[in-house]
């Protein structure tokens, strides 16, 4: 007698290498291949036909869906087959198509992805991204490689960031970004190439963001936007603003490890 549909976790057409390490309550749907140095975390989901491959680390309560792939080799003529990774932590929802890749040795050898991610259909991270937590990709947004992408930032749909760029926590991009520069905290971003448009009030709204906050953050984007100062003069003015908004020493240490300056 066959067992109840309730009870079958890896469906019989998965291939589903012996020495992969899965908890027991994870599900993996039809056709879907899972390499022998992959580890799952439990209560995670994996759709039909997705592949997970190399030494890719996947923690709890994922969502993972059709066709995706997850910890191919980088797409870098520089690799030669040492032995980088994929960490992916818990609670994130990876929509169709999409493609991550494992770090490279010219790097910190390991792409990692946080907590709270909402990942939709194919979208690209390339070998090396760093990518933070509660985070929000519309479809088709792609990331070259090396990018860092901080909490909370929103990437709108055909988002396009260039290699070793930084996205700051809170950020958002409208829809066809293209990203040639590091993007500060709190700062909403749209176009080719991508100019700035105020802060992400909005979605700082929506995070609790206090009213008195928000003033103040609006203040220091027109510090480093509209004053006319230099840089290095809108970060000293920063510097004196932080003195009462917090927060805006997030934008301060952001700006102090800026490696390809920033939209402005």
């Amino acid at each position: 007698m066959n067992a109840p549909a309730a009870a079958v976790k890896i469906h019989p057409t998965a291939v589903v290498d012996a020495r992969a390490r899965i908890a027991a309550d994870v599900e993996i749907g039809p056709y879907a291949v899972i390499g022998p140095e992959v580890q799952i975390g439990a209560g995670s989901r994996i759709g039909p036909h997705a592949v997970i491959t190399g030494h890719t680390r996947i923690g709890s309560q994922n969502r993972i869906h059709a066709f995706v792939s997850l910890g191919e080799a980088p797409q870098d003529k520089k690799y030669g087959g040492e032995p980088t990774r994929l960490e992916i932590g818990d609670r994130n929802v990876i929509r169709e198509f999409c493609t991550f890749n494992r770090g490279t040795v010219q790097d910190a050898g390991v792409t990692r992805v946080g907590n709270d991610n909402w990942i939709m259909a194919y979208v690209h991270l390339a070998h090396d991204c760093q990518v933070g937590s509660h985070t929000i990709f519309a479809n088709n947004a792609q990331l070259a490689g090396h990018v860092h992408v901080g909490d909370y930032a929103i990437l709108g749909g055909f988002t396009g960031v260039h290699q070793f760029c930084h996205v700051g926590a809170h950020s958002i991009t409208g829809i066809a970004t293209v990203v040639l520069q590091d993007i500060p905290p709190f700062v909403m971003v749209s176009g080719n190439p991508s100019k700035p448009y105020g802060i992400n009030a909005e979605g700082l709204k929506r995070r609790g963001f206090a009213a008195a906050t928000l003033t103040e953050l609006k203040r220091a984007y027109k510090t480093l936007y509209r004053s006319g100062l230099t840089l290095d003069q809108a970060q000293k003015e920063l510097a004196r603003q932080a003195r009462k908004c917090p927060e805006i020493q997030v934008m301060i240490d952001f700006l102090a490890s800026a490696t390809r300056g920033i939209v402005r």
